[in-house]
């Protein structure tokens, strides 16, 4: 394939495109991504069209690179073109009135976030990865986050996308409406698709208003059946502003709160469950008020056992460093990550047996378990074995075999890529992934976008 990367330097600027030993050693370096065979940076539209064109000529293959800061190896590389949407980041524009922002898919979610507070608007999307994660990543994942409870996943604050398809096709839907109903919608084709569809080059973001009040508390709770009441309650008495209701399992709080990570508990440790929750609001006298007088009712119900309530914005930032302190479970390696969802009422038993599976087979093994518990996201990280094949293999026949049983999903969050596509079958029925493979198909006859995600190609 040389004389396609020969062809491809001379179609974009001297610089563009990166191979060799050092295209081998980007991929490693990030995440590691494997060892592509050219690094290719576009920096625009219709240079993605002109790349995808001549790879689908040479029926070259193309793995999609936003920020690279997926944890299923969604953005493997090995042999493939890396095509690099980094140059291509742009807010292009604010409509203020309207309340949509139109960026390239390179454009990183934190600067996307502090454009929108510029314009006293708000774009809620909210993770750990803010300040190197990329829109088109976001868009390719369905990103989650914090704040899924209130606002959505990424699905619901896209109003319109740019596409370029595997053979060069320019496909522009770049719709600023929330209600647009004709015909089929077509973005909600790539939304989630991981690249396999088509690259996303730009976007229309659906924003909202500013809040101007911010309230958090950490709540500590001895029972579980307590947890989707208290929920249930706080979403009723706070009005519709409940934007966060994320709960850390006694280890991982104890864990983020201990030396040598920085964080202190806001609550005592011993309690079996810490819930952090957050309001967001338009009226800060009324809404601290309200909070305030909500949460005393919980504390007379008996169902919270203390809390903390934040008190200023630092203490609030405070409280969101625990929460995002995952990589504290470093102290745990060797590790194996995992993004589940199920109903809240199964999550209880569902953690116990996993729980149970892995100290019978390792009884020295570690488990933090936390997660968006609002919307039904978990996410666990076992402390187990040697970190090998054969051990991870294990982990994911218990995490994933308990999961089954309860018509949970394998990936609340994060996608497929390649690290779950064994897992697929447990979370959708043969004819969701026969309608998927025609799909793939009929968009990318040749399966030159990243092949072998989500599932294999024959």
């Amino acid at each position: 394939m040389s004389d396609l990367v020969t062809r491809l330097k001379a179609l974009l600027a001297d610089g563009a495109v990166i191979d060799g030993e050092e295209a081998v050693r980007i991929g490693l370096a990030r995440r590691p991504l494997g060892a592509p065979l050219a690094v290719v940076r576009p920096g625009s539209t219709a240079e993605v069209a002109s790349v995808l064109r001549l790879c689908h000529e040479a029926g070259q293959a193309i793995a999609p690179w936003g920020g690279c800061t997926g944890l299923v190896e969604g953005a493997r590389a090995d042999g493939m073109i890396a095509l690099s949407l980094q140059r291509m980041n742009r807010i292009e524009q604010i409509d203020a009135p309207g309340a949509t922002m139109t960026v390239e898919a390179g454009c990183i979610l934190q600067t996307v976030c502090e454009a929108a507070e510029g314009q006293g608007l708000f774009f809620p999307l909210d993770l750990g990865a803010r300040g190197s994660a990329t829109i088109g990543g976001n868009i390719s994942t369905n990103a989650g986050g914090n704040r899924v409870l209130r606002y959505g996943m990424m699905r619901e604050l896209v109003l319109g996308l740019e596409v370029v398809l595997a053979d060069g096709t320019v496909m522009s839907s770049l719709n600023h409406l929330i209600k647009n109903n004709a015909g089929y919608d077509l973005k909600q084709m790539f939304i989630g698709s991981e690249g396999t569809l088509g690259v996303v080059t730009r976007a229309v973001l659906r924003l909202r208003p500013k809040p101007s009040s911010q309230n958090m508390a950490l709540l500590a709770v001895d029972e579980y059946p307590h947890l989707p009441k208290i929920l249930r309650n706080l979403e009723r008495g706070f009005g519709g502003t409940l934007s966060a209701f994320e709960v850390m399992w006694q280890d991982f709080y104890k864990l983020v709160t201990s030396p040598p990570a920085k964080g202190r508990p806001p609550v005592p440790h011993g309690h079996a469950y810490y819930v952090l929750i957050e309001a967001l609001g338009g009226d800060t006298a009324e809404d601290d008020a309200r909070f305030e007088r909500v949460l005393a009712t919980e504390l007379e119900n008996g169902e919270i056992a203390d809390a903390a309530i934040a008190k200023s914005k630092g203490e609030c930032e405070r409280l969101w460093a625990l929460r995002d302190d995952v990589l504290q479970v470093g102290q745990n390696a060797p590790i194996f990550t995992f993004d589940v969802s199920l109903g809240i009422v199964e999550m209880e038993s569902y953690v116990c047996e996993v729980r149970d599976g892995l100290k019978a087979r390792w009884p020295a093994m570690s488990l933090m378990v936390f997660g968006h518990l609002g919307d039904g996201n978990l996410h666990l990280i076992p402390g187990v074995g040697d970190g090998g094949s054969k051990a991870r293999h294990d982990v994911e026949e218990i995490v994933y075999g308990a999961l089954r049983k309860r018509g949970g999903s394998v990936s609340a969050e994060h996608g497929i890529g390649l690290e779950k596509r064994d897992y697929l079958s447990y979370s959708r029925n043969a004819d969701e992934i026969a309608l998927m493979r025609t799909l793939k198909k009929a968009f990318d006859p040749r399966n030159i976008l990243n092949p072998g995600k989500i599932f294999a190609v024959n």
